[in-house]
């Protein structure tokens, strides 16, 4: 069942969900005028046209890694297709709260230079999480075509 459908929306919202860490989620520019990108990985200011991290978040990174890697472990639950629907919904749930820790965290350090999230702020790795719910929604409706296919072959055999 590795080749249906649903794998390939849950690869699908690995991979969206893996641009967490290539894209910035908050970009600013500080009161001294440097552009700053906030990633899951930590700030970075832009200095002499080099990267510069100025502080880290292993915590919202090590999270991040764990929802980027749940739907390639969820994929490996075919063989019980309830599991795999509870487990879809516990990584949406996780997403929502990478995304509620990610703007707590974007609007602390933009709360210390006295800035607020704008539309103008908002950075390429916000979006991903919508998307990456979109195609486990996605997957869920094909792990339920799967359930319904079992379940009137087991009435035909029957």
């Amino acid at each position: 069942m590795i080749q249906r459908i649903q794998t390939v929306w849950l690869l699908a919202a690995a991979v969206v969900l893996l641009g967490l860490f290539v894209f910035p989620y908050v970009s600013f520019i500080d009161l001294v005028g440097l552009g700053k990108q906030i990633f899951v990985t930590g700030t970075y200011s832009s200095v002499n046209n080099e990267s510069v991290r100025e502080n880290s978040t292993i915590p919202l990174a090590i999270f991040a890694g764990i929802v980027v890697v749940a739907p390639l472990l969820i994929v490996f639950q075919f063989r019980n297709r309830k599991r795999q629907i509870v487990l879809v919904f516990v990584e949406m749930l996780l997403i929502a709260l990478l995304g509620f820790w990610m703007y707590s965290s974007a609007n602390t350090i933009l709360d210390a230079i006295s800035q607020k999230i704008q539309a103008g702020n908002v950075g390429v790795g916000f979006f991903l999480l919508p998307v990456a719910v979109i195609f486990l929604a996605m997957a869920i409706g094909g792990i339920r075509k799967d359930e319904k296919l079992i379940k009137s072959a087991d009435r035909l055999r029957s």
